[in-house]
């Protein structure tokens, strides 16, 4: 009797699953593991709404597996050592896995190869999992990565993404080996009010659902902020509780403009992996720097502390914070502006930024949150560094009669909605009956600064 093992890392699904599918096609039995890493829990990175999300995509991949004939091992440690003491047990001869792209994800699978040497098993890693086209598979003449989106999407577009693969009908798994009980939700403090259920089955039906209702609308309806019609499958793409080449490959079939710019996010996404592949210091490190003198904690306090609680006296940026805080998720057009006042009128180091959104997120992915908060701080792959999001603006087009800020900024739920983005040119009395504060700096002030800062590059 032969036994692989599938280490499952950002990949918590059935369907579209290539190490899984290899390993039943090398193999009588097979052991689906999860490993709880310590590591993970060291950097921080277990934040409690996305633990919970976590627990619920292992909860839903084991009743998979059950419905299956297998279930779902989860045991905590060290990810080498766990993965060996299995493979020992089972007697198994490979171990198959998603490749991932970060500096955890390679250290990790180093460590795995090593210790699995010792054992007599072969790692097998396996390409274009945990994004549609795998990150290195496109690269410009002379270079070892896309610095720039245009030509990485044009690249991107022409690629032949791989066959999605069905969900396995069996799954046999070998009776001595055995597991930990499943994470809960349940006991986790700290969460926002409104988490989505995780896991695949809810993803799936997402998936379904917004194709069928919103898909061809998105061109137009992305960015508008009240309307919420985006897709809101990035957490179940962090966790890998969907195939982003299923998803490309669903979207495509729809067809249309719509279609079309969906999938341009979802490029957007390959080229964040790929950028941190070849640059895996560009996590906490500027990848273009313009030697910054970035406020920080120590003279900024105040400041970074308003934007965090959504009380910087501007409707829209505030808005979007208390979305992100209830939500533990923020429209993509709420991202930028918040990302973009706190780093280019506040003068603030992305780095704390970053790291709050990757406190509350959902999908707080490494590649895509740190190369997003780079892109608006202009120290990224933008190759416009120096623009500026003003959010009046930003809020007048795409919030043009103020449902978005009144949603989340009761405040001003009865300022008039041509005030409702500038509430301080309200009349005095107005304006001191609202519960609100003033702007936290004058947006041209601010401009100001981070002009003169540029200057000296």
């Amino acid at each position: 009797m032969t036994v692989a093992v599938v280490l499952f890392t950002s990949d918590l699904r059935l369907h579209d699953h290539p190490p899984l599918r290899a390993a039943l096609a090398a193999a009588d039995e097979v052991v689906p593991l999860f490993v709880r890493d310590p590591a993970v829990h060291a950097a921080g990175f277990d934040a409690p709404n996305r633990s919970a999300f976590l627990a619920d995509c292992l909860t839903d991949l084991d009743r998979a597996l059950r419905e299956r004939g297998g279930r779902l091992v989860v045991r905590g440690g060290p990810v080498a050592e766990v993965v060996s003491r299995v493979v020992t047990e089972c007697g198994a001869s490979e171990v198959h896995m998603a490749a991932g792209v970060t500096t955890h994800a390679h250290r990790r699978e180093r460590r795995l190869r090593d210790a699995l040497a010792t054992c007599g098993a072969a790692l097998h890693l396996h390409d274009a999992v945990i994004t549609a086209v795998a990150p290195g598979a496109l690269t410009p003449a002379g270079k070892d990565h896309y610095a720039v989106f245009t030509p990485y999407l044009r690249r991107w577009s022409q690629e032949l993404l791989r066959q999605v693969l069905p969900a396995p009908r069996a799954v046999r798994v070998p009776d001595e080996v055995h597991g930990e009980r499943l994470p809960s939700r349940d006991g986790l403090s700290g969460l926002s009010p409104d988490l989505p259920d995780g896991g695949e089955t809810a993803g799936r039906a997402r998936l379904s659902r917004w194709t069928r209702s919103s898909l061809a609308g998105y061109e137009d309806g992305h960015d508008d902020l009240a309307g919420d019609t985006t897709s809101r499958l990035s957490p179940y793409l962090h966790f890998g509780a969907l195939s982003p080449v299923e998803v490309v490959q669903r979207a495509r079939a729809h067809g249309g403009a719509g279609a079309e710019a969906f999938v341009r996010q979802v490029c957007w996404r390959d080229f964040h992996h790929q950028v941190l592949a070849a640059r895996p210091d560009a996590s906490v490190q500027e990848y273009r720097g313009h030697r910054d003198r970035w406020r920080t904690e120590a003279n900024a306090a105040d400041d970074i502390a308003a934007w965090r609680e959504g009380r910087t006296g501007y409707p829209v940026v505030d808005a979007a914070m208390r979305q992100l805080a209830h939500e533990g998720w923020m429209h993509n057009r709420g991202r930028l502006l918040a990302a973009g006042f706190l780093t280019k009128t506040l003068y603030v180091d992305w780095r704390i930024g970053a790291r709050h959104f990757l406190r509350l997120l959902v999908d707080g992915d490494i590649a895509n949150n740190q190369l997003n908060w780079q892109w608006v701080a202009g120290t990224g792959t933008d190759t416009r560094p120096h623009r500026v999001l003003n959010p009046v603006r930003q809020g007048l087009r795409f919030d043009p009669t103020g449902a978005y800020v009144r949603r989340w900024v009761p405040e001003l739920k009865n300022v008039d909605e041509r005030l409702v983005h500038e509430p301080w040119r309200l009349p005095r009395a107005e304006r001191a009956a609202l519960d609100y504060p003033d702007p936290l700096m004058d947006l041209a002030d601010g401009l100001a600064r981070f002009k003169r800062a540029r200057d000296r590059d």
